[in-house]
């Protein structure tokens, strides 16, 4: 090292003699091997290492450094890579794999057909995909002011899961906020644009309405408070009032342009509550007058609204299980029902669910009438193989498989709840049943043990889940019944501010009260005859509706209940019966009320609006360069189905429901809905 660094300061004369000291010491103007390998060899010694090898060991240090430097440095290397590359490139390799251009994006497609923005647009977002942001809190939640506590990263849940229960939890006999703890909606359009960092909601709809002109001003986010009843966000946050204000403010400011509203999923309940709302007096409503509908709305474009509840939301307040929960308890059986690091999970889900008031809306409506008894349903004879989807080219195909043998049976899709496989196949003379509504409930040694995790459950005993089981099949009438017996402090609450039923006369005083505003089957749609409401949702994926149970093992702190996975059948996978829908909302809840409950001139639509069903069959994403895809039918997914915003545009600019079509029809929702008898 000591002749590089010399030869390269400067070039010594051809003749000149070193002056080093490797010469006084080794005697000429090289070093031998033999002293290099020996320096070396004393150089390793130093450092604690064996001499055996003559080279320095590789150890787990050096691996990590190597391996951080090559991430690292291939991070750089195509960050360089992507900022190098002509903004063309994804583009050039999107067309290459899908073997064409893409289609332009619905905006920029009317934009270049010479569509403007017309009426203000107002979204309502549904429930969990609007943010919530602290406003107070605990000593554990103390630097966390006007963060948000649901959605963004859901960085809270893992850093501190008790706390966040605890803060996400509403007042279990008030539904109001708990002492010292205020958690308020984020407001604006970035309340609801992304769920969660690159999971959009209503991003892609924005996006494109901006193409043709919309901006902030001409766009509002009707955010709220998702886990209050309806008319608690009005008591609490004044969000009725909000809502009403902003809509007259944007058809004032735009030249007396009407508006157009889209809600999504439980928004369209919370919307129908407000209509009723906003023209009922003071102090139950906002004193805007019968005619304040017909001034201030064009047409009302619901998007997988849950008009007739959801049967999956039965399920969730029952036992804190879905689909979904059941297959992740089906792969590892106890794992959501033990501590897990302080958190039991399922039953800590519950405890804070049953005190969202808001998940009480979307119990099923209508009872036997709408969705059927023990022994008949309106989706009798549907076969769950046959759904319609489209291919890569967006042209539909009808999946004719060979039938298996389980299509000889009928499904019982009235049996919403079945405790045990034979009892759902069962016909109804028989199935014996013990009731339980007189069962006496007794304490469970959980009572000292749970308190952490307390569920009604633990107030039954032995004998009250016995009685519940032993009961074996329950249909949408009894449903209540059951829930009243197993969760009576959540039923009460919610009785108070939500109905289930249908109305025998709506002229009676007693249908003024708000609890029925959000039930389309007790109340009346206003009197506006020139505004349009659309329901709009995805056909095509299976759809939860009914389901098999059994119980738990007898363990302490755990739900007593779950959904038997290993049920299989005609349209049952993993104990859930299915029927056609969006993944969320099966179709008879999305499209009863548009195909026949409002449509013409009924008791439920006295000035007979005009309703329009749309459906969007769903095709899956092409390539992963589609992301979520462009043609989705799931729930929250079809906000990016080019198809759906390219209607909601065009009635945004000014066109009506004939104009784009009228009836889009691809399930059987037609002939389902003749089979409900109902007085209309």
């Amino acid at each position: 090292m000591l002749r590089r660094r010399r030869g390269s300061a400067g070039k010594r004369p051809e003749n000149s003699e070193p002056q080093s000291d490797e010469i006084k010491k080794g005697g000429n103007g090289y070093e031998s091997d033999e002293k290099s390998s020996s320096s070396s060899e004393n150089l390793n010694l130093s450092d604690g290492s064996s001499p055996a090898s003559g080279k320095k060991k590789w150890n787990c240090v050096d691996t990590c450094c190597w391996f951080v430097g090559c991430i690292c440095s291939m991070w750089w290397f195509l960050l360089f890579l992507y900022n190098a590359m002509p903004a063309s490139f994804p583009q050039y390799v999107t067309e290459a794999i899908t073997g064409g251009p893409l289609s332009d994006p619905p905006g920029v497609k009317l934009a270049k057909d010479g569509l403007k923005a017309n009426h203000p647009v107002v979204f309502v977002p549904g429930i969990v995909t609007g943010g919530l942001e602290l406003w107070e809190g605990h000593s554990c939640a103390e630097e966390l002011f006007r963060k948000r506590l649901w959605g963004g990263t859901f960085g809270e849940v893992y850093k501190r899961p008790l706390c966040w229960v605890e803060h996400m939890s509403l007042d279990n006999e008030t539904g109001l906020d708990p002492p010292g703890i205020k958690i308020r909606p984020v407001s604006g359009l970035v309340a609801a644009d992304y769920f969660a960092p690159g999971y959009f909601v209503w991003a892609v709809l924005i996006a494109n309405l901006a193409r043709i002109g919309y901006e902030d001003k001409n766009m509002y986010m009707a955010a709220y408070d998702w886990r209050l009843s309806f008319q608690n966000t009005e008591v609490r946050d004044q969000t009725l009032s909000r809502i009403k204000s902003n809509i007259e403010l944007m058809v004032a400011t735009s030249g007396g342009r009407k508006v157009v509203v889209v809600p999504h999923s439980m928004g369209a309940l919370y919307f129908l509550h407000f209509m009723k709302w906003v023209e009922a007096p003071a102090p139950m409503g906002g004193s805007g007058g019968p005619s304040w509908c017909s001034d201030h709305i064009k047409a009302v474009m619901n998007i997988g609204g849950p008009f007739l509840g959801l049967p999956k939301a039965v399920s969730g307040l029952f036992s804190a299980e879905a689909k979904d929960i059941a297959i992740a308890r089906g792969i590892a059986p106890g794992f959501l029902d033990k501590d897990v690091f302080g958190f039991q999970t399922l039953q800590h889900v519950m405890r804070m669910t049953r005190t969202w008031d808001s998940t009480m809306s979307m119990i099923i409506k209508g009872g036997n009438t709408i969705w059927g008894g023990l022994d008949w349903s309106p989706e009798d004879g549907h076969q769950c193989n046959n759904f319609k989807k489209k291919n890569i080219n967006g042209q539909p195909e009808v999946h004719n498989a060979t039938l298996s043998l389980f299509n000889s049976s009928r499904v019982k899709y009235g049996r919403l709840l079945s405790f045990g496989k034979h009892v759902a196949d069962l016909h109804s003379s028989e199935i014996e049943s013990v009731d339980f509504r007189g069962a006496i409930k007794g304490n469970n040694q959980a009572n000292t043990t749970c308190r952490a995790v307390w569920t009604e459950y633990h107030d039954m005993g032995i004998d009250g889940v016995k009685a519940i089981a032993d009961y074996k099949v329950y249909t949408p009438d009894s449903i209540f019944d059951l829930l009243n017996f197993a969760a009576p402090k959540m039923m009460k609450r919610g009785g108070a501010h939500f109905s289930y039923g249908i109305a025998d006369d709506l002229s009676e005083e007693k249908y003024d009260h708000f609890k029925y505003w959000s039930n389309p089957l007790e109340t009346k749609l206003p009197n506006a005859p020139e505004m349009e409401i659309f329901s709009m949702y995805g056909v095509g994926i299976p759809t939860e509706r009914a389901y098999v149970y059994k119980l738990s093992p007898a363990a302490e702190c755990v739900i007593p209940f779950q959904i038997d996975t290993s049920a299989e059948g005609h349209c049952l996978k993993g104990g859930v019966y299915s029927v056609d829908g969006d993944e969320t909302v099966p179709v008879l809840s999305a499209g009863f009320m548009c195909a026949k409950g409002w449509r013409g001139k009924t008791r439920f639509n006295p000035s007979g609006i005009r309703t329009f069903v749309r459906e969007y069959s769903h095709a899956a994403p092409a390539t992963f360069l589609e992301g979520r895809g462009t043609q989705s039918g799931a729930h929250v997914d079809i906000l990016g189905n080019f198809a759906l915003i390219e209607d909601i545009i065009r009635v945004a600019a000014g066109a009506t429901g004939e104009d784009i079509g009228g009836d889009q029809v691809h399930s059987d929702i037609l002939k389902w809905s003749e089979r409900i008898k109902l007085k209309l």
